[in-house]
């Protein structure tokens, strides 16, 4: 019943005659203003025992020795045994217009058989972007946030992964992305949500600041020029903060595994009568002991069983009509007045779809 009254809470909520506005900057992005993927491949030192077994992670010893041979120490015929070694994959994201030297996370990520990153050192690794070119390079200690316990009998308490970990601020910028954005004629807005009112929208709210300025070119995209005597950076400066008013289709989400739903304000309902019961069937075993009378000759004790099967069918719910047209808040207060757990407002939702006579497209997850 938590869920039935939060999504009462949030139909009251949206139920009003005032309209949520967004910043255009909320609700699109900025072409080229993006961030970028980084990935690169390392060893972490310093592990206490928890590291990769060599045998069994032949890449980790191998990088181990070519490690050591760029710092003079050959190992190449030696039988490399150490545990505190765990080759990882480390990955970086590079925010737009990241300059060199500044600091960005980064995470890190067992590949072999190492049972715990905690403590470690991460030895300094090139991360690459998709062209293959280093844009960073990452180095620190790992920090897991978990905690792991053993005991002698094996017996283990875990909490987290201790195979992965972070180092906040572990890499440094060494490349930046080319971008020259001050050089655009054109700025085109990508929707998060594409929609072709709301793309109307956004033109409309930009050119009734900056006449002439924006074109909405798809349900996606809405493509903007500067006005005159500005460059683009001036111009998105100015306009990104203008308020507009999103539109949204009429969806029903459903979560079935965490019995989950969650409806938009644009869901309409057709007349429709709804009907919910249920029939709960109950099965009680109770074996009983038979006993042979006293003093008896060739009598064995045994048990018997006894099964009591029992019906019980709820009664007294009544058709409830929803009328043609019901808002979102109304069509909850129904459901909620029978009574219906989210499982069975699952089931319902679903039916009246089924019927025909909901309005919005549900997704289920």
């Amino acid at each position: 019943m938590r869920l039935l009254s939060a999504l009462l809470l949030a139909a009251s909520l949206i139920a009003g005659p005032a309209f949520a506005k967004s910043r255009i900057k909320d609700i699109v992005e900025f072409e080229g203003v993006r961030e970028n993927q980084l990935i690169g491949y390392g060893i972490v030192v310093g592990l206490n025992g928890t590291g990769d077994a060599l045998r069994n992670a032949p890449f980790t010893k191998q990088s181990l020795e070519a490690m050591l041979e760029r710092l003079g120490v050959n190992v190449r015929d030696a039988n490399l045994n150490t545990k505190n070694v765990a080759a990882v994959m480390v990955t970086a994201k590079l925010p737009a217009f990241a300059a060199p030297g500044s600091q960005i996370d980064a995470t890190v990520s067992a590949m072999g058989d190492a049972k715990s990153l905690l403590g470690g050192t991460l030895l300094v690794t090139p991360l690459l972007g998709a062209d293959g070119e280093a844009y960073a390079a990452a180095q620190g200690t790992v920090q897991t946030g978990s905690i792991s316990a053993g005991g002698a009998s094996g017996s283990t308490v875990l909490k987290g992964v201790p195979t992965a970990g972070r180092i906040a601020g572990g890499a440094i910028v060494e490349r930046e992305v080319r971008f020259q954005l001050a050089a655009m004629g054109q700025m085109r807005l990508t929707l998060r949500n594409p929609d072709f009112t709301t793309a109307r929208r956004v033109a409309d709210v930009i050119n009734e600041a900056f006449p002439g300025t924006a074109r909405a070119e798809s349900p996606t995209i809405v493509a903007v020029r500067p006005a005159d005597g500005q460059n683009i950076v001036q111009f998105m400066a100015q306009i990104e903060n203008l308020a507009v008013e999103p539109d949204s289709p009429a969806k029903v989400v459903i979560d079935e595994v965490a019995g989950v739903i969650v409806m938009g304000d644009a869901v309409r309902v057709s007349t429709v009568a709804i009907q919910q019961g249920n029939l709960t069937i109950t099965v009680r075993e109770q074996p009983a002991v038979s006993q042979p009378n006293a003093f008896s000759r060739g009598g064995e004790t045994a048990v018997i069983p006894q099964s009591d099967v029992s019906v019980e069918e709820e009664k007294g719910k009544q058709f409830l009509t929803v009328r043609s047209g019901t808002s979102l808040s109304n069509l909850v207060a129904g459901l909620n007045a029978l009574g219906v757990t989210p499982r069975d407002m699952i089931s319902i939702l679903q039916t009246i779809k089924a019927a025909g006579a909901l309005q919005a497209e549900i997704e289920v997850m």
